[in-house]
């Protein structure tokens, strides 16, 4: 039979010979890490780090360690975190760093989890943060901030002093230093900081300062990170898909997003640098530090990225090519105190939430696991298992690629390939546009000694594909030629077991040799040889666990894994918890004993309406810079319905974990105990959670719940099945769906 020619791609060799830059190398150096202009090495292997951001001073200090638990079983290695100098000196002469604001108990708590850890000290930060992390003295300073102004460096030399003694010598514990953020056309000024930082005491093997927006950095003294977000608060309500975020969905050299940030440098007059490059340094690694884990809600404008969204970005970067994958937010928080948020009310262009930070991220502000903690710690394994490979392979690009980011029907694929053997990247899935089923792809994979062609007949790709395909790769004494199910892990035994996960509508095919086998997914292995081939069903992917302490073990489990560094297994559940390991040995699963001392409940919360909403609310609540402004407190106080919520008894044990889950529609929620705010939310339809125990919640308080109506005609914009449901009022939309609370139990499993 006659097929239409294969799609081709070619293996390019490494454009520039290896190479060491003296950072981490002469400079700074630690024992067993290296970094080269291709990857970073822990003694002498290549390895492809993964750092989520979390800011210890958005989480209760009593969180931390179940927060770090959190990442590092998702796939994270590196904890990141902005050094808010807002939140440790509110006021001059009154630096605090204890209780939630201990960064050295956060960098104990870290190390000991066997995450490193990455300290972003500003003295600017951004991060929706109240004047981007400066304390109101300092902004209100008279001096020409961040610049090398001597009244300004003055400040900066003292912060700078205050942190590294908080840190001391846990420094020689720190992996990386952020300079500054979002900086565009003063390396000599980056200089100057780290300098400042050096006199101070700080060190760390990595220095590092964001490139987007074509950022002009100085030559060898900061490795560049680049970012990634798929849609975005920082462009106006009525702004259609951005250019700028549909990038993301494809595959491409180039790293550079000049759309972070630019409504903030509009706003205080910088100017992007002109002549920065988009494409990384040949001197260091193409690296990142803020692939969107989510995205922030603004008032004007609410994003709510979906997992495959978050997960197709991270995905196609490892394809470009990526030696570090980054995220910002990796888990969500709670700003520590009232009016510490970006606000128009500070000159920035955006008024974000007062209190809630929840970012709908991996891990939620009530310490809840999204969808896309699944979907990318599936990814992370991978890179577990395979990075020290992977590392060591350039990306390529196939011949034909899509003519522009409106292209919806060219295929979006990439190669990383050493020219021996590879990974086929595919990735089929875009928010907001929907992509047709691409029909019959077949693949030319010209390598160095001879051509693989895939599947043996074509294929149909449905939208949504993210895929990893495996090209003649070898384990356990057998080479598998390709596979067309994507890689996850690689379990250690005598017949080591490569694990596969299947496609959505996409048959497995496994070729060795010469003889190409279709293979029915399931949870027992297939023999190659020296090698056993588990092809897990698609269905099974957003239950799948890898974890890499006390050995490598695949897991199975709906429930909520957690675990540190010795390996010692938590299972979280809101019911009866089911975990099955997998055997390599005997070439099946397991099911492990969890103990569960209490029963897991779910229970709907009554609800007493105190004061029902205004009749009417205002369509606008002002502007600023064309967007619309945030109602403020005395808004909600005057037109807010207000519940009250009488809770069961449980929901004050935090031995059970309680959540509070708030399905509603409206406007601005606000949850206040006792009188006080503890969080808030912009309505986006997602439904709205929180953490009792985290919020404050003790036996006896009065838990009450002010929402404010959405007016018909309100020009925010937020997602389009909440605009539907906006369409359909023809005054103001509120409406209180349910409101519950879940208990859950937290159980310790012993793994043999």
């Amino acid at each position: 039979m006659l097929w239409p020619e294969p799609l081709s791609v070619r293996h390019q060799a490494w454009a520039t010979p290896l190479r060491r830059p003296r950072m981490s190398n002469d400079e700074d150096a630690r024992p067993g890490l290296s970094l080269t202009n291709r990857y970073l090495s822990r003694d002498g292997v290549p390895v492809i780090p993964v750092s989520g951001e979390l800011h210890y001073s958005r989480v209760p200090r009593e969180r931390w360690a179940e927060r770090l638990r959190q990442m590092k079983a998702g796939g994270v290695t590196v904890v990141a975190s902005y050094v808010f100098w807002l939140h440790h000196v509110p006021a001059p002469g009154r630096a605090r760093f204890d209780g939630d604001l201990d960064v050295a108990a956060f960098v104990d708590l870290a190390v000991e989890t066997g995450l490193d850890v990455v300290l972003r000290i500003g003295p600017w930060c951004h991060g929706e943060a109240r004047n981007g992390g400066f304390p109101d003295w300092v902004q209100h300073a008279p001096v020409r901030h961040r610049t090398d102004d001597p009244a300004y460096l003055a400040l900066v030399t003292e912060w700078f002093g205050q942190i590294a003694a908080a840190v001391g010598d846990r420094f020689g514990r720190v992996l990386g230093i952020q300079l500054e953020n979002e900086l565009y056309d003063q390396p000599r000024h980056l200089v100057t900081l780290k300098r400042l930082a050096r006199e101070a005491g700080m060190s760390a093997p990595l220095w590092t300062a964001t490139a987007w927006g074509g950022a002009d950095l100085p030559a060898g003294e900061v490795l560049p990170l680049y970012g990634g977000y798929g849609d975005g608060f920082w462009v106006d309500a009525d702004a259609p898909w951005d250019p700028t975020f549909r990038d993301h969905y494809f595959f491409s050299h180039v790293w550079d997003d000049p759309g972070i940030g630019a409504d903030v440098r509009r706003a205080q007059a910088i100017e992007a640098s002109s002549g920065g490059p988009r494409t990384p340094s040949e001197e260091f690694p193409p690296a990142t530090c803020e692939l969107g884990g989510g995205m922030a809600t603004a008032y004007h404008r609410r994003p709510r990225p979906t997992a495959p969204d978050v997960a197709a970005i991270a995905h196609c970067k490892i394809g470009n090519g990526s030696a570090w994958q980054g995220y910002y937010m990796y888990a969500g928080g709670t700003n520590p105190g009232p009016d510490l948020h970006e606000s128009h009310a500070t000159g920035y262009p955006n008024d974000i939430a007062r209190l809630g930070y929840d970012f709908h991220a991996p891990i939620g502000e009530a310490g809840t696991l999204a969808p896309s903690h699944a979907e990318l710690r599936r990814q992370h394994a991978f890179l577990s298992a395979f990075g020290h490979r992977l590392a060591e392979m350039p990306s390529s690009l196939p011949d034909q690629r899509p003519a522009d980011v409106e292209d919806v029907t060219a295929l979006r694929w990439a190669l990383r390939s050493d020219g021996e053997s590879g990974f086929l990247f595919l990735s089929w899935h875009q928010p907001h546009v929907p992509l047709p089923t691409y029909r019959g792809a077949r693949f030319r994979i010209a390598l160095d000694h001879g051509d693989v062609e895939l599947p043996s007949k074509p294929v149909d790709i449905p939208p949504g594909t993210l895929a990893r395909w495996p090209l003649r790769l070898t384990a356990g004494g057998t080479t598998i030629t390709y596979a067309t199910a994507s890689a996850l892990t690689l379990l250690p035994g005598d017949v080591p077991t490569l694990v596969l996960v299947a496609e959505p509508g996409i048959d497995v095919e496994i070729a060795v040799s010469e003889t190409v086998q279709t293979v029915t997914p399931g949870l027992t292995p297939v023999r190659f040889g020296g090698l056993d081939v588990l092809v897990l069903p698609a269905e099974t992917a957003a239950s799948v666990w890898v974890t890499e302490d006390g050995g490598r073990r695949l897991l199975l489990t709906d429930d909520e894994l957690q675990w540190d560094a010795s390996g010692t297994l938590t299972v979280k559940a809101s019911k009866t918890a089911e975990v099955r390991l997998y055997d390599p040995t005997a070439g099946a699963f397991t099911t492990l004993t969890v103990p569960q001392s209490t029963a897991p409940e779910r229970r709907p919360v009554t609800v007493e309406r105190l004061r029902p909403a205004a009749p009417t609310v205002p369509v606008s609540y002002g502007k600023h810079d064309g967007r619309p402004s945030a109602p403020g407190p005395e808004t909600l106080d005057e037109l807010a319905a207000v519940y009250r919520l009488h809770l069961p008894e449980f929901a004050a044990d935090p031995g059970r974990d309680p959540l509070l889950h708030i399905t509603w529609a409206g406007d601005v929620g606000e949850l206040r105990i006792d009188g006080r705010p503890v969080t808030d939310r912009y309505w986006d339809g997602a439904v709205w959670t929180v953490n009792l125990t985290d919020a404050g919640y003790r036996p006896g308080a009065q838990v009450t719940l002010h929402l404010l109506p959405l007016a018909a005609g309100s020009p925010v914009s937020v997602p389009a099945e909440a605009r539907a449901r906006l369409a359909a009022t023809d005054t103001q939309l509120l409406t209180l769906d349910s409101v519950e609370v879940v208990a859950r139990t937290v159980s310790t499993a012993a793994i043999p």
